[in-house]
């Protein structure tokens, strides 16, 4: 999926954005997923010269990583005006960084009485531009600068005889996730830290009023501790022309806020809530005495998420994978088993092995072939990854089920979906399993080029997986012949075989 870019003028060098996000190991440098490293951190260019086309590549690839966090995608159906109403009072202003500006100036243009969000960069000591940003945070993250980056910012004007600065803070609070630091969700670096940057006495103390009320209201649902700078504004400056009203240019673009769930808890007779007051409701850890110790996935879910909505019409649903998997709609892992590290977007597909975190897959939008390559990573051995992801061949009459003459079927080894009967199975004398016709639906035929020869390779349709070619010199009735690697064929006898 591509999601359609705007027109951004002669600086767009990003495509989308730079998003740091975590879809899986696939390999130990990730090159199916993330192109560039197991944790999608920062594009790392190696010089102020890259081509635009390799800038465009790589920020097309690290956003459509990371569009997994549910909270904002949930509102994606939700179109905000085209113009925000004029204030009837005294207008007010506050800085405000929850991460992406993107999903922050969407969130705070919703609520009542706010009459312009705009984007832009704050309280760092580098020129406020998007470039200068992202290539500060790039060297501080190598160690080659010191200097203070600027976070990304909205400037939030607000109608007083509307709403209170009070509204407003709770409203951001609620928003986003104040205790991750530096980082928001899959956005990684100290330009997305949260941050409150105030005018004037009076509105720190109300921000730091707002902060401890909220403290106190995590940590009764046992969350961290808050980490958002409150402070004056020292340097602001607008973002970029592109940046602005993102979100209502671009309804399915990225958005990247998740809060925490937790309501700030309004004193009675001050009004309703800015968001929807809802009941916090903290589920459990799984049993882990429900579970495979040797190797089980749990897919960690949310409320109100359609992605993991998505995944489950998509892959759950018709779940024939050897691997058991559950659903968790808590953050934490089964009980007595241990994370490599905080779940913080949903979906994320963690596969466990002798109750230790072992791979994850954080975020899904329809990528059925890229989710079963990640697991395939993990279930194959190399000798299996190279047929399977490389186009591989085995040495003739060396691999399995060459001689498998029993009733069953043979089944893809990664998704466990059916590939063909043996009752299509023939001996082609080639020194490989040899079929004449595959069982409907389970395979796909794709040109094929390489190694001097015009082929037709065949390829499992549920995983994406290479088995093999098909030639016209099978027996009737198709007088077709599925030349199989063995190898990538897992057979399940009939009962009673």
């Amino acid at each position: 999926m591509k999601e359609p870019a705007p027109n951004r003028g002669p600086l767009v060098r990003t495509a989308e954005r730079h998003r740091i996000g975590t879809r899986g190991d696939l390999v130990p440098r990730c090159t199916a997923r993330c192109r560039t490293r197991p944790f999608c951190s920062m594009p790392r260019f190696r010089s102020r010269a890259m081509p635009l086309v390799r800038h465009l590549r790589r920020a097309v690839l690290s956003v459509f990583a990371c569009l997994a966090l549910a909270a904002c995608m949930a509102e994606s159906s939700a179109t905000l005006p085209a113009k925000l109403p004029a204030a009837s009072g005294p207008v007010d202003t506050i800085v405000l960084g929850m991460g992406c500006f993107w999903g922050a100036e969407k969130r705070m243009s919703a609520l009542a009485g706010v009459v312009d969000v705009e984007s832009g960069y704050a309280n760092g000591s580098i020129p406020a531009t998007y470039k200068a940003v992202l290539e500060h945070e790039q060297a501080l993250q190598r160690g080659k600068a010191t200097g203070r980056n600027h976070a990304e910012v909205i400037k939030v004007s607000f109608d007083t005889a509307q709403v209170t600065l009070e509204d407003v803070l709770i409203r951001f609070w609620e928003s986003h996730d104040p205790t991750q630091g530096d980082r928001q969700g899959n956005d990684v670096g100290s330009n997305y830290r949260s941050a409150i940057y105030t005018d004037s006495d009076a509105q720190q103390t109300i921000a730091l009023a707002t902060r401890d009320a909220y403290q106190k209201a995590l940590a009764a649902q046992g969350l961290g501790t808050i980490s958002t700078e409150i402070a004056p504004l020292q340097t602001y400056g607008a973002a970029e022309d592109y940046h602005q009203d993102y979100l209502q240019k671009n309804p399915n673009g990225y958005c990247g806020l998740g809060g925490t769930g937790v309501v700030y808890p309004r004193q009675a007779g001050a009004g309703t809530s800015p968001m929807p007051a809802h009941p916090v409701a903290v589920a459990t850890a799984l049993d882990a005495s429900s579970l495979d110790a040797n190797r089980q996935l749990v897919v960690f879910e949310s409320n109100e998420c359609p992605y993991c909505e998505q995944f489950k019409r998509d892959v759950l649903d018709h779940w024939k994978s050897p691997v058991p998997v559950a659903r968790s709609l808590s953050p934490d892992a089964p009980q007595g088993w241990s994370l490599q590290k905080a779940v913080f977007a949903t979906p994320t597909i963690v596969l466990f092995e002798h109750g230790k975190e072992v791979s994850r897959y954080t975020g899904y939008s329809g990528e059925q072939e890229r989710f079963w390559k990640w697991l395939g990573f993990r279930l194959l051995t190399p000798e299996q990854q190279k047929i399977a992801f490389e186009q591989g061949t085995e040495r003739p009459f060396t691999g399995s089920n060459l001689d498998e003459k029993r009733a069953g079927t043979f089944v893809d080894p990664v998704t466990g979906v059916a590939l063909f009967r043996s009752d299509s199975k023939f001996d082609s004398g080639t020194g490989w399993p040899s079929f004449f016709n595959p069982l409907e639906g389970a395979v796909t035929l794709h040109e094929d080029e390489s190694a001097g020869m015009k082929r037709v390779e065949v390829r499992s349709a549920s995983s994406g997986i290479h088995l093999g070619h098909v030639f016209d010199d099978g027996p009737p009735p198709t007088y077709k012949r599925y030349c199989i690697n063995g190898n990538v064929l897992k057979f399940v006898p009939d009962p009673g075989a």
